[in-house]
């Protein structure tokens, strides 16, 4: 027994390291669809058409990310601010954030 506790435990924590391994290939595309939106102005597009893609739907939903219409169009809102993802997950971008909303609210 203690053999099939110990081989489930290892299967799962092997899953959430391929998760966040084809996590990671989220952001990296992210990534590059923004740098491609400030050079030639198509990111937002071409995010979308990797997303609607065979590859794309198959990397989103090994990342735990489901890959629909809504999704695409998040992911599509997100290349379009122009914000990459390092300095979007970073603590101080949260903060600013926050405080910018708290702001619009008291105003």
């Amino acid at each position: 027994m203690k053999d099939f506790i110990d081989g489930t435990a290892y299967n799962n924590e092997q899953g959430n390291r391929a998760r966040k391994l084809f996590a990671a290939v989220v952001l990296a595309a992210l990534d590059d669809a923004i740098a491609d939106d400030k050079k030639f102005g198509n990111g937002p597009e071409q995010i979308a058409r990797w997303a609607r893609s065979k590859d794309g739907r198959e990397v989103l939903t090994c990342a735990g990310i489901d890959p629909n219409e809504r999704v695409v169009q998040g992911l599509m809102d997100f290349v379009g601010k122009g914000v990459r993802t390092s300095v979007a997950l970073s603590r101080e971008e949260s903060e600013r954030r926050h405080a910018a909303e708290e702001e619009a609210k008291a105003a």
